[in-house]
């Protein structure tokens, strides 16, 4: 598995949430090395902290584990609706034009 992919994912949604790794520790009752230790891929989380982790970050396990996990279809379509959703009107049209051309049968 790859942690750095992980621990990158985890950093990202961090930092959307406009948390330190300091704060973030806190919330979770962790040490700050322990957060920055996870965030490198230096060593996995234990199950327990990775769940508090995706929940304490309000994301799924699913997006974290999108790079990782060959099924991780709800992380791929949530992160596609949301950088659909960032753009203007005409780019989205033209977004699911192309999209409705590629799946008609």
């Amino acid at each position: 598995m790859d942690f750095r992919s992980v621990g990158s994912r985890i950093k990202k949604a961090r930092e959307k949430m406009n948390l330190t790794q300091e704060e973030l520790a806190a919330l979770l009752d962790l040490s700050t090395t322990h957060i920055s230790v996870i965030e490198r891929g230096v060593k996995p989380p234990k199950l327990e902290t990775f769940i508090r982790i995706a929940n304490a970050l309000n994301v799924s396990a699913d997006y974290l584990l999108i790079d990782v996990v060959n099924n991780s279809s709800e992380g791929v379509a949530n992160e596609l609706a949301k950088a659909i959703e960032a753009l203007p009107t005409k780019e989205r049209e033209k977004v699911f034009a192309v999209i409705r051309l590629m799946t008609e049968q």
